[in-house]
């Protein structure tokens, strides 16, 4: 290179380009990912925890959503009823049976349902205590010994049942009619004051055999037969002592409900059943009426035991309450199945 001769100068510049995939659109995506994998492995952990009941009310919310919105209701998975139930469970099989209860848990009650709980266990003391004073009665008294077969004694669950079936040679009513026989009048002129002795209220339902009139029901029936009966039975217990002021309802039913069904024309069928209701069927009946409930009816809290005749239990809230509430159904003489065979066949005139 010659001294003194100028050189050239090379500028070199260098254009940094930068690419479409490299700048940081890829972190939005990365986020969008993440979001989806985390709302995914939720609702694999929710499907996982949930029961079947609950996946039940999610796909009942899916294939009705505007449930809530035109029927009204805390949620989807609730029942048409007007009273909505509760619980974990949407079913309407497990969770509103349960009233808000979870399998497993124990729902520790209130002073309010120990206060009815133990109104319903002294009331049912008392009955059982009438029905030991009944069986005592029948026992020792000769007149009603002798209809020993006749009288049908149970606890049921709206109450204490006393059922006075006719027998084929010892009917309590003449055929037809609606007075009391003189000996069955008997019966119950005895048990009356028995009856009074307890504050419950009492009903009295009649019942006839399956012989119906030659009127085809257009005119008097079965119904009025057995309405009269049991009212002319009423009449008489208000005679012999009972307050009719307890008498709650008289109730004929005919032929509808069969002491033995597979015998229609039975005498046994031909029958009056007194029942001495329990407090909370009393209040029920009153319910069903549409009448308000009286304080009669209703379980009070300081309620005693009664004291029944010859039933050896005394008054007072410190007298103990049985421990079981539901005894078995006992009966003072099983009644003869058909006596002598005899069945009556003349229609009613």
């Amino acid at each position: 290179m010659a001294e003194g001769k100028p050189q050239p100068i090379v500028i070199k510049k260098v254009k940094k380009v930068v690419a479409g995939g490299h700048g940081a659109a890829w972190k939005i995506a990365y986020a969008d990912f993440v979001t989806a994998m985390m709302a995914f492995f939720l609702l694999m952990w929710l499907l996982g925890s949930s029961t079947k009941a609950q996946l039940q009310g999610i796909a009942k919310y899916f294939q009705q959503p505007l449930k809530v919105a035109l029927e009204g209701g805390p949620g989807a998975g609730s029942a048409t009823s007007v009273l909505n139930g509760g619980g974990t469970d949407l079913t309407r099989t497990v969770g509103q049976v349960r009233n808000g209860a979870t399998p497993g848990q124990t729902v520790k009650p209130n002073a309010t349902t120990t206060v009815v709980v133990r109104a319903e266990q002294i009331d049912r003391a008392n009955l059982e205590a009438l029905k030991r004073a009944l069986d005592q009665q029948i026992r020792v008294n000769p007149q009603l010994s002798a209809f020993r077969n006749q009288l049908l004694i149970d606890i049921t669950r709206d109450g204490l049942r006393i059922q006075v079936v006719d027998s084929d040679k010892r009917p309590m009513f003449g055929l037809g009619g609606a007075t009391l026989q003189s000996y069955a009048q008997t019966i119950f002129k005895d048990i009356a004051p028995t009856l009074n002795s307890l504050p419950n209220d009492i009903s009295i339902t009649g019942h006839t055999d399956a012989l119906n009139y030659q009127n085809q029901g257009k005119g008097y029936s079965n119904y009025n037969l057995s309405s009269d009966r049991a009212n002319a039975v009423r009449q008489v217990l208000v005679q012999s002592g009972l307050d009719e002021s307890k008498v709650l309802r008289v109730v004929g039913m005919g032929s509808a409900a069969p002491f033995d069904a597979k015998n229609p024309n039975s005498p046994l069928n031909r029958r009056v059943s007194i029942l001495v209701l329990t407090k909370d069927a009393a209040a029920r009946i009153l319910k069903e009426q549409g009448a308000e409930q009286t304080a009669s009816t209703a379980p009070q809290a300081n309620a005693k035991l009664s004291s029944v005749p010859g039933a050896g239990v005394a008054s007072g809230a410190a007298a103990a309450v049985p421990a079981a509430v539901t005894p078995p159904a006992l009966h003072i003489g099983p009644p003869p199945l058909n006596p002598g065979g005899a069945v009556q066949t003349a229609p009613k005139p």
